[in-house]
């Protein structure tokens, strides 16, 4: 999606429905979200990476990608592992717990990564749920930046949330319902503002540079 077509419909969809969102495009400049193919693999970071942080997710990751053939993360690889091995590279029980429904699942065809690409964004959501240690905000980053999906919004986003009080000067204990009526004017390009948002947080671009 980066550089095409549609992120140019999007950067002028969001532009002309609201100012402060054409102005924090202005200032961050192309859209630059390449969506990362490799379903499995994606969930299998977002789990090592729950409640610690990056260093430490990079870290570990590192570690299990050296006992794995060419460091890839791959179901019948990482099945292969045992606890003993997850645990050695830092995989704690309960993640150890998460991995394997995952990959048992992903293996034995519940999770079908093909099936999926087909489904709309809450059934998508539905089907990833089901995985152990799973939630919705990791089943939005799936569809945001494994599939390219153009409407994702997630509320609960700590780096969204915190992007939206600073730019639209909100309240710091603000409702997500709010959130969530300031970003219905995006729609159907909500993935794109959320990508912006992220990089305000990023650049450090401060409320004041916005226009009411």
């Amino acid at each position: 999606m980066a550089s095409s077509p549609e992120a140019a419909k999007a950067q002028r969809h969001l532009s002309r429905r609201d100012p402060k969102m054409r102005q924090l495009i202005r200032q961050v400049g192309p859209f630059g979200l390449r969506p990362q193919r490799g379903g499995y693999r994606m969930l299998v970071r977002a789990i090592l990476s729950q409640q610690i942080s990056v260093a430490a997710a990079r870290t570990i990751r590192g570690r299990l990608q050296a006992k794995l053939p060419g460091g890839r993360f791959v179901p019948a690889a990482v099945n292969a592992l045992s606890d003993q091995q997850l645990q050695a590279a830092g995989v704690s029980a309960q993640k150890r717990t998460y991995l394997r429904d995952l990959t048992e699942r992903t293996m034995d065809g519940r999770l079908s990564f093909r099936h999926m690409s087909r489904l709309d964004d809450e059934a998508i959501i539905t089907e990833l749920t089901q995985v152990k240690g799973i939630g919705r905000w990791t089943a939005q980053m799936f569809l945001l930046f494994s599939l390219g999906r153009p409407d994702v919004f997630a509320p609960d986003d700590l780096g969204i949330r915190n992007a939206m009080i600073r730019i639209y000067e909100l309240d710091s204990d603000v409702q997500r319902t709010i959130l969530e009526e300031l970003a219905e004017c995006w729609r159907p390009h909500r993935s794109v503002a959320s990508w912006y948002l992220w990089r305000a947080l990023d650049q450090d671009i401060a409320s004041t540079q916005y226009p009411v």
